[in-house]
């Protein structure tokens, strides 16, 4: 399995919204790198409490990797914007 299928495994069984997980792998030298990008709402079971949650992926990621003498590395990159009617909602509750 390639370090980003099972990456990608790991993310959307743990999200809520599995729908919107991205990730993109790219290489450089020796290291796999692979971007998360996944939904605002999610953030929080990702990383987990103290972070527990995501070192272990990494941790299963870098295991894998080590079997094809590679290194790995997961990055959380931007999770976008807040969906639209959070931002409505607080516009409302400015103008009263």
């Amino acid at each position: 399995m390639a370090l980003k299928e099972l990456a990608e495994y790991l993310v959307k069984s743990l999200s809520d919204h599995p729908e919107k997980v991205e990730l993109e792998e790219r290489e450089e030298d020796d290291t796999v790198v692979i971007e998360l990008k996944i939904s605002p709402e999610d953030i929080g079971r990702i990383i987990g409490k103290n972070g527990y949650t995501i070192n272990a992926i990494r941790t299963v990621l870098q295991t894998a990797a080590s079997s094809r003498r590679k290194r790995a590395r997961l990055e959380v990159v931007g999770q976008g914007d807040l969906p639209l009617e959070e931002n409505v909602d607080a516009d409302n509750e400015a103008d009263s």
